[in-house]
């Protein structure tokens, strides 16, 4: 006696809408349907989360949530794709999810308009059957591996950074996790923020591509992870390298005896305080201002906290160049300041204000940041200073 045929597992406009994946031998009914019934969350809805965004829900991911606390800026817009110009203003994740469920309403989407933390990774991590890291710093990198691996999930890494980009799999139960690729963090200031350095803003695209796609392969059980390797793509050269990562036997969170068997302090971990971070209380002073004072009289040093491949870009006149992650190394240097003015800059002024901070804890009285940092004296004080 012939068996009933088995109820299909998706819908007669699902039949439409997939159907270029079903015609795929390797994914068909039943691959989709696991896309359907599967769940990703994305940490970070900028460069990097929003093409994720777009093709994961484009694929049929039944439920993608997003982690984001920032609301959407007009200098997004050369690269983040979710977005238009009349979401600036807007909380990302809220215009993300619009454009999501405009895009294909078999997708549920889990907003998270929040700072990602020890406090709350693990209850959110614990929903998702895959965690995509589309973050740019270094304590959310390191607290959402440490979060993976102590809930066995696997993490799509992705970073970007100029015109230059990495992407693998991390997971502990296949392979290596971030820490054994990356023990030890930076030193803070050491690696410059895209915002400091900037990024090609196509270059998040390429990618996000490759998560995407990792992605879709681990929800479907197809073809080879990159778990055990990294890619590293250079756009300038148009080149891919692939790197062998081995698992690291003294690891301290994936390794045989782990001593991070819980979250920490991931901030701390990375070097960063907070109020430090932050600056608060920390004078300001213009471009404009900055100009006044050195054609005026009076004695001021001028402390240039940027990398040294930065200052050979470009440099104010009579600057001295002390990188943030060597200051309070080389203080001696600028010690006969301790009690005189001292301006401090960088590219923009995020490095510049945390070594004000810094400055202002070690006992310097006089101490103001550059707002803007060289690019704002470059556009309105000497355009003979190069932008870069």
């Amino acid at each position: 006696m012939a068996m009933p045929p088995s109820e299909p597992r998706l819908r007669p406009d699902q039949f439409d809408r997939y159907r270029r994946h079903l015609s795929l031998p390797e994914l068909g009914v039943d691959g989709q349907a696991r896309l359907l019934e599967s769940s990703v969350l994305l940490i970070g809805a900028g460069g990097l989360g929003c093409p994720l965004a777009l093709y994961l829900a484009a694929a049929g991911v039944g439920r993608i949530g997003l982690v984001d606390d920032d609301v959407v800026d007009v200098s997004n817009l050369q690269r983040q794709i979710l977005y238009r110009t009349s979401d600036v203003g807007r909380l990302k994740v809220e215009a993300a999810a619009e454009r999501i469920e405009a895009l294909n309403p078999d997708v549920r989407v889990d907003q998270f308009a929040l700072r990602l933390d020890s406090s709350n990774a693990l209850e959110i991590f614990a929903d998702y059957d895959v965690i995509v890291d589309g973050t740019d710093n270094f304590p959310t990198r390191y607290l959402s591996n440490d979060a993976c691996v102590l809930l066995g999930k696997p993490n799509v890494y992705g970073s970007i950074y100029r015109f230059e980009g990495q992407a693998s799999v991390f997971d502990a139960k296949q392979g290596p996790c971030y820490r054994c690729l990356y023990p030890e963090p930076p030193p803070p200031g050491a690696v410059p923020s895209c915002e400091e350095g900037g990024v090609l803003g196509v270059l998040p695209g390429m990618v996000a591509i490759i998560q995407a796609t990792e992605t879709v392969k681990l929800l479907t059980g197809v073809g080879r992870s990159l778990a055990g390797r990294l890619l590293a793509y250079d756009a300038l050269a148009m080149e891919w390298n692939e790197f062998r990562l081995k698992k690291d036997p003294e690891c301290p969170v994936c390794g045989p005896d782990p001593t991070v068997t819980e979250l920490i302090d991931y901030q701390g971990f990375c070097g960063f305080n907070p109020s430090e971070t932050d600056a608060p209380g920390v004078v300001q002073v213009s471009a404009a201002d900055l100009r006044a004072r050195l054609e005026g009289p009076g004695d001021m040093l001028l402390l240039d906290v940027r990398e040294p491949e930065e200052v050979v870009k470009a440099s104010i006149e009579g600057a001295r160049a002390v990188p943030l992650a060597d200051l309070e190394a080389r203080l001696g240097e600028i010690e006969a300041w301790r009690d005189r003015p001292v301006i401090v800059h960088c590219h923009h002024g995020g490095r510049s204000a945390q070594a004000c901070a810094e400055l202002i804890r070690l006992g310097f009285s006089q101490v103001e940041n550059l707002d803007g940092g060289i690019e704002a004296w470059s556009l309105t004080v000497d355009d003979g200073v190069p932008r870069y």
